[in-house]
């Protein structure tokens, strides 16, 4: 049978809450190293996408000899897809 709290966010958010907090006590604190090594996966998160705008950005532009016209759009897509990316990631978290 289906709970009919699963539907609410706040339901939702209290048992998430909840579940990290069982898991808080389970565990204990992270690490210094663990806590440094999710900074790092989250500015890789971020950065792949930008750079990989950048270069077929400039690639494209290389191509069609458009200076800037495909570099800035992309890289501002590698940015919107980057953080997009490293919000759901922090969230799953």
């Amino acid at each position: 049978m289906i709970d009919p709290g699963d539907k609410d966010p706040l339901v939702r958010g209290v048992r998430l809450r909840g579940d990290r907090h069982r898991r808080w006590l389970r565990e204990g604190e992270p690490s210094v190293a663990h806590r440094l090594a999710q900074i790092g996966v989250l500015g890789w998160i971020i950065v792949v996408p930008m750079l990989i705008g950048i270069l077929v950005g400039r690639w494209l532009d290389q191509r069609f000899g458009t200076g800037l016209f495909w570099t800035a759009p992309l890289l501002l897509a590698g940015t919107a897809l980057g953080g997009w990316s490293a919000w759901k990631w922090m969230k799953s978290a």
